[in-house]
């Protein structure tokens, strides 16, 4: 029998269900193959049962979805790689692999987490395939134009808005997720370097002109997305486009509050919003009963504009909290401190909350021997499902800034939830990732509801 090589992942094509080209990876170690699948419904079509389910096909591009049917033929109790039994739809449905076209039993799982979106198990290669794991692509490869093409009608015709997202780095995941969904809801998106751009300040004719003099016009919203590095003049930016009548989905003065730990902090317990209790000097004389007024160590000592957990020391002895906050005191700069919430065990919840709703939610595990549990100090993420409480906190914190958009840090503690600080351009690789969830998506929405639009 003249098998075919396979390599250790492959595309497939399935032209019954509507999908183009979806990547599998190849697991001989797998009975039946499996898809990513949502909203499965099922439904009678004449004596037989049929199923209902969506497909989004690209894990970077979570903004498409294909609607697909196919005939139920079981159900089926399935392990998952946690241990955790569950019931599975399995439909039938013919698959291209190559120039080979053959029926498929394909289990309907969610896999909005996984890098692949579909598995292709061993009852599929039988008598069909032999694996080479060391090579990919080895039966049919596209190229990115390809897979472009072939994807063209999902995007919706361009009768959208014209929305510019403002910020530094046009290869950042979340600034690609952001201008994906864009254009995957029929908007112009146009990125927009706050470095690049400059302003005429005219009380007749106020302009904002970018490299090599365009004016920046016709705009309908932007989306700032601003390091902390260029926060002042980012936020000049923004109070110009509002001056020219653009929506910004995030203001100028919620950003600035955001940005300034101490204003928010005082915000904060003015809300009756409980946050670890909290001291602020600027090189304190009494650096003892700074110290006490917090509940002694071990303790957190911030620096005012730390970020991504930079700049962010834990003291766990009253000694070493004098030591650190005396070598602060020799540079002049404002010091915070903070009580350390032990119970908490390294771990925080991050709530992205969008229009005043919390959209999605993960929980932030510190790496071992760490106590920040920031994505960006190694710290690991993953879905959480959160209080109402919890919910409600990150809500009221996000409403108080008034951030359309915010990135709520809370922590568990032995007097419930307290909030740790409110960001204004939240990332979203770590909780799409976590969650499985398109929040690039749930902005735009956002953005179209604020503006009252809809699509034509």
């Amino acid at each position: 029998m003249d098998l075919k090589i396979i390599g250790s992942e492959e595309w497939c094509v399935f032209e019954e269900l509507g999908i183009p080209a979806i990547k599998a990876r190849v697991d001989s170690g797998a009975k039946t193959s499996s898809i990513q699948a949502t909203n499965l419904k099922v439904f009678n079509k004449g004596a037989k049962e049929w199923v209902k389910f969506e497909v989004n096909p690209l894990p970077e591009n979570r903004s498409i979805g294909i609607s697909c049917e196919a005939q139920l033929v079981d159900r089926r109790m399935v392990k998952s790689s946690s241990g955790i039994s569950e019931e599975r739809l399995v439909v039938k449905t013919p698959v291209t692999i190559g120039d080979h076209t053959f029926d498929i039993e394909l289990t309907l799982a969610n896999r909005d987490t996984m890098e692949f979106r579909m598995l292709l198990g061993r009852e599929a290669l039988n008598e069909r395939f032999i694996v080479n794991p060391a090579i990919n692509y080895a039966v049919q490869e596209f190229v990115e134009e390809e897979i472009e093409e072939k994807y063209q009608p999902y995007f919706k015709e361009k009768t959208g808005l014209k929305i510019g997202l403002l910020a530094s780095n046009p290869n950042l995941y979340s600034n690609k997720r952001i201008m994906e969904a864009a254009e995957a809801r029929g908007h112009e998106i146009v990125f927009l370097n706050v470095e690049l751009a400059y302003m005429k300040l005219d009380a007749r004719s106020p302009e904002i002109r970018y490299r090599g003099g365009n004016i920046l016009k016709d705009f309908d919203a932007v989306i700032p997305r601003i390091k902390p590095s260029v926060t002042f003049y980012g936020c000049a930016l923004i109070r110009q486009f509002k001056n020219l009548g653009v929506y910004c989905q995030n203001s100028a003065e919620s950003i600035t509050q955001s940005r300034d730990k101490l204003f928010a902090s005082q915000l904060f317990s003015n809300y009756d919003i409980h946050i670890p209790i909290t001291g602020f000097a600027k090189s304190p004389m009494d650096t003892k009963d700074l110290i006490k007024m917090v509940n002694g160590a071990p303790l957190i000592i911030k620096l005012l504009e730390s970020t991504q957990g930079k700049g962010v020391v834990l003291a766990e002895t009253n000694k070493a909290a004098e030591s650190v906050i005396n070598a602060f005191k020799s540079v002049n700069t404002n010091i915070l401190v903070q009580e350390f919430i032990k119970e908490a065990n390294g771990q925080d919840i991050r709530c992205f909350v969008v229009n005043g709703k919390v959209v999605a939610s993960m929980q932030r595990q510190a790496a071992k021997g760490e106590f920040r549990a920031n994505i960006h100090q190694g710290g690991k993420a993953s879905r959480i499902k959160i209080t109402t409480e919890e919910r409600k906190l990150a809500q009221k914190a996000a409403k108080v800034l008034n951030l359309a958009v915010a990135g709520v840090d809370i922590i568990r503690s032995n007097k419930g939830p307290l909030l740790l600080e409110v960001n204004s351009s939240p990332g979203l690789e770590g909780i799409e990732n976590a969650t499985g969830k398109d929040i690039a998506n749930e902005m735009i929405l956002a953005i179209e509801k604020k503006l009252k639009f809809t699509q034509g």
